[in-house]
């Protein structure tokens, strides 16, 4: 029980230092803290995952969603943004349940729908036919054709700043941005029609420039009216009447200035 005494006396007693492995408690307890610890990560992560998933889908949303389209929509979609006053249906998007809740049709069903294929060709088109005029006026450089790229992308990203600072100022509207940057893409089928009848007839342009302004404006205000405004959270008559105006009346200079055609992108 002791060891043997030595000259200074005698020793402690030898004591059996404890273990983890000596406790019967220890295995137990440990496992239910990593189990309790790994419960209480999942459902951080899960919750993390759901908030980042319904927020990229409250602002982005699907972008498959934007290019299901098809010749027959095409062709209405044209006809709707540039001849909006004869649209004679109405201005609302269709709605059907999906997964217990309700949710918008895609552009192949619904003729309001946005979509991002008939922006994006129009986009591509407007900077082809700008390379063409240049090139008839002996003004064509490949470094040209970068600026006026440049010039239709910050055009482009002050009609979606518009269109969303507009949404904004009434209260913090939850749009999707990719239904905004196509509502603002819509723009480039005018512009397109404008630089065309520009190559074709000069004189044309000072027709069509306005006429494309104007369908644009009321295309944007119906929209908008009727689409994006009711998202928002507040409603005030004259507030909405005095923005669908002015954003209205902002489509001629922005118009104006990427119908331009020239070397220098910022005029």
């Amino acid at each position: 029980m002791y060891d043997n005494p030595g000259p200074g006396g005698p020793r402690q007693p030898a004591t059996t230092p404890q273990t983890p492995f000596g406790n019967p408690f220890y295995g137990a307890s440990s496992g239910l803290i990593r189990g309790g610890l790994g419960a209480y990560g999942e459902k951080i992560l899960g919750s993390s995952s759901e908030y980042v998933q319904s927020n990229i889908s409250r602002y982005f949303s699907d972008p498959q969603y934007y290019f299901q389209v098809n010749d027959h929509y095409v062709r209405n979609k044209l006809k709707v943004v540039l001849f909006p006053f004869l649209h004679r249906g109405h201005w609302t998007r269709i709605t059907e349940p999906v997964g217990g809740r309700l949710s918008y049709k895609p552009p192949i069903y619904d003729i309001n729908a946005p979509d991002l294929y008939i922006p994006l060709m129009a986009f591509g088109t407007y900077v082809v036919l700008a390379g063409f005029s240049l090139g008839l006026q002996g003004k064509f450089t490949p470094e040209a054709l970068n600026w006026l790229f440049m010039k239709g992308i910050v055009g482009w990203f002050l009609q979606v700043s518009l269109l969303k600072m507009s949404l904004f100022s009434l209260g913090g509207a939850e749009a999707p941005l990719l239904d905004i940057v196509a509502y603002a893409g819509y723009a480039f089928t005018g512009l397109c029609v404008a630089v065309l009848g520009r190559i074709i007839v000069s004189y044309s342009y000072y027709f069509l420039m306005p006429w494309t302004c104007l369908c644009m404006g009321i295309f944007l205000v119906k929209t908008m009216k009727r689409v994006l405004f009711s998202e928002v959270r507040s409603f005030d008559s004259s507030r909405h009447h005095y923005l669908l105006l002015f954003i209205a009346l902002a489509q001629f200079p922005l118009f104006v200035w990427l119908g331009n055609i020239s070397v220098n992108w910022l005029f």
